[in-house]
């Protein structure tokens, strides 16, 4: 069965940083592009980024490119993402997701996701 847990989301002020994680378990990580969505009140799912099995290829959503850092540890099974800068607008349930989207939120098997909330 697939299992996804986030943690890492906080509140913090603009500016600020986090480091989101999700660990994985029960399918070959390793294996599997990941994908980072995030669901702001009251709006849709929004596609933030992702990353392919090795690690070694990532895309962002232009709204967190420069900012926002994907990456894994495919020992730990662990996807992380490293959020720097952080804006109110950033404020957000975050969700890892098991595969790839190519840029555009699908329905894939994902966590209950993490609260970033982003406020002076």
């Amino acid at each position: 069965e697939v299992q996804l847990v986030e943690s890492g989301g906080d509140l913090v002020q603009p500016g600020g940083s986090l480091r989101l994680s999700c660990e994985a378990h029960g399918f070959d990580f390793g294996r599997e592009g990941m994908t980072w969505v995030r669901r702001a009140p009251g709006k849709g799912f929004e596609w933030v980024s992702e990353i392919n099995g090795k690690g070694d290829d990532a895309y962002y959503a232009a709204s967190v490119k420069d900012r926002f850092t994907v990456s894994r540890d495919n020992a730990k099974n662990i996807l992380y993402l490293q959020l720097d800068n952080l804006q109110i607008e950033d404020t957000a349930m975050y969700y890892c997701a098991k595969g790839r989207m190519y840029g555009v939120f699908v329905a894939l098997p994902r966590g209950q996701g993490t609260q970033v909330t982003v406020s002076s």
